[in-house]
This record gives structure tokens, sequence and C-alpha cells, in this order.
């Protein structure tokens, strides 16, 4: 197949970590370990929210698509990936890459804007609390996530459809655990010029705008916990809001380091370690930082527990 147009009939083999033989049994497990954990604690919150009534909240209405989104994301690669460690590579079409990827980068964009959204909601009921219901009310709420999605489905579109139209002559081999778009691209005999200029639009669209928004909107956040009296309250608000900046950064930086820079100077090696970060810590930590640290949640449990 090397030196051969590849098309949608042909196929391409993914190594995964492959190149890490003593690792494959460890590796295996602790992903299984953070897979199973991710599904369950995001599955959690999804049905404590859905039948909890108090809890139909706007914070709680986005919490419930960032659980969804964070179910599906990881979905979309890791049991894939988890087949790797039992055969030395998979073969996928190119029709089956272009289908992951769009899936992919789909729930990642839908994810930035949807975490966006929820930065600009704390920070309305954080600096505007008086005002916080006549804002955030229920049809802003579903105007707010249906843009999100919208955002999401018609992002990756013409990232699918230039891809598609490459002529994938160098290598079928995909040195990541997923079919990847950097990975397609440094395949590509043809030029990528339009699709790295795509990128940089995405990215910034996607990345960098809702970064930005995020970023100032708990940095008036941080400015009115300053300001509060209770120091109680002040460490609790500083924790939550420290932990979701943090797991925010690592998922915004992560993600636009590895699509926003030039294909020549992409690793793959380094590529999958990125993408691990962005595949795997956000949908873990997130049941975390908006439930365990969330008092209200945490109460709601308790009290299923007790019946």
């Amino acid at each position: 197949m090397e030196g051969e147009n590849l098309t949608s009939e042909e196929q391409f083999l993914i190594v995964g970590f492959s190149d890490l033989p003593l690792l494959q049994v460890p590796l295996f497990f602790t992903f299984t370990l953070i897979y199973m954990i991710t599904l369950i604690a995001n599955l959690l919150i999804m049905s404590i929210v859905y039948f909890s009534s108090h809890l139909h909240t706007p914070m709680y209405f986005f919490l419930l698509n960032v659980a969804f989104l964070d179910i599906t994301n990881i979905s979309v690669t890791f049991p894939h990936m988890l087949v790797h460690f039992f055969q030395t590579g998979i073969l996928m079409s190119l029709t089956e890459c272009l289908l992951q990827i769009y899936l992919f980068v789909l729930l990642v964009a839908t994810e930035f804007l949807i975490l966006t959204v929820m930065a600009y909601d704390r920070y309305v009921a954080i600096c505007h609390p008086l005002r916080y219901m006549s804002i955030m009310n229920k049809n802003m709420c579903i105007q707010l996530a249906t843009g999100s999605w919208l955002g999401g489905i018609f992002g990756p579109l013409m990232h699918t459809i230039l891809l598609s139209r490459l002529s994938y002559c160098q290598s079928h081999t995909i040195n990541h655990f997923f079919c990847d778009v950097t990975a397609l691209m440094k395949l590509s005999c043809t030029s990528i010029h339009s699709i790295e200029t795509l990128n940089y639009v995405n990215g910034s669209t996607f990345g960098l705008l809702p970064f930005i928004v995020v970023v100032a909107s708990y940095a008036k956040i941080i400015s009115a916990i300053l300001k509060m009296k209770s120091m109680e309250g002040k460490r609790k608000t500083f924790s939550t809001c420290g932990s979701h900046l943090t797991v925010v950064i690592v998922f915004f930086v992560s993600v636009c380091s590895t699509y926003m820079r030039p294909t020549s100077n992409l690793s793959m090696k380094e590529n999958k370690i990125l993408a691990l970060l962005y595949t795997a810590v956000p949908p873990l930590c997130n049941p975390i930082i908006y439930t365990l640290k969330n008092k209200e949640f945490t109460n709601v449990l308790r009290r299923r527990e007790k019946k």
C-alpha cells in the first residue's frame, strides 16, 4: 500500500501503544480503569440531575450537557484504543477514520463552547446574583446550549470534506491511538495548506476566543470573591473555581497546542501524550469538580443513599 493513493476502500493501520511492549499490561488496566470511572461518574451525574427536580437549574442543565459530552467524547477514542492492547495494530478504512475525526472534533468543539457558557453562568451567578434568574432564564439556557451544539456539529464539516479529498500516498501507518486530523495530514502527499489554515480559524473560533471568555469570566469571579466577608465562602468558591479553571486550561491548551501548529513541527509521539490529556483528564476530573466539591449535589446524593 505504500506509495499508493488510499481510497475509502483502503485502510490505515492504527498502531496505538504497540511501540511500548513492556507497558502494555499496566497501560491497559490504567486506561480501562479511567474509562470505567469516567462512565460511571458521569452517568451518575446525569441520572441524579435528571431525577432531582430541585437541581433543574441553569448550572446543572449545562452540567448535564458536559457529562453527556464527556461520556461520548471518551467513548469515541478509548474503546478503540483498548482493543489495541490485544493486537499489534488495527485497520480502519478512510471512511471510518473520517467519521471518528468528525465525531471527535464535534464533541471537543461543543465542550469548549459549553464550558465557556458555564463560566459565563457562574460569572452572572456570583457577580450579578439579583439578576441571575432573569438573565439565565430557561429560554436563554436552551439557546446557549443549542448554539453550542450547532457550532460543534457544523464546525468540523469542512475539515472532514478537505481531508476526504487529500491523497494519502506516503504511508498507511498512523502512530496514534485513534484516527486524528494531524495524523492524516502527516500522511498526505498533496498540499495541506487549506487544512492548516482551517485549523487556525477553527482553533481561534472554538479554542482561543472561548478561552479568553473563560479567563475573563473567572477574573471577574475572583474579583467578586475577594470582596466576600466570609472566609469560608471564599475558600469554597476559590477551591471549586480553581479546580475548574485548571482542568479547562489543560483541556484548551493541550488541544490548541496540538491543532494550531504547522504540521511540519508535529511529533506524533508528543501528540499521543497531549491527546491523552484532553481525552482523559477533563472527563475524569469534571465529575469530581462539579459534584464532590458541590455541597448541594452531595446533599442530594446522601439523601438518595438513605432511601
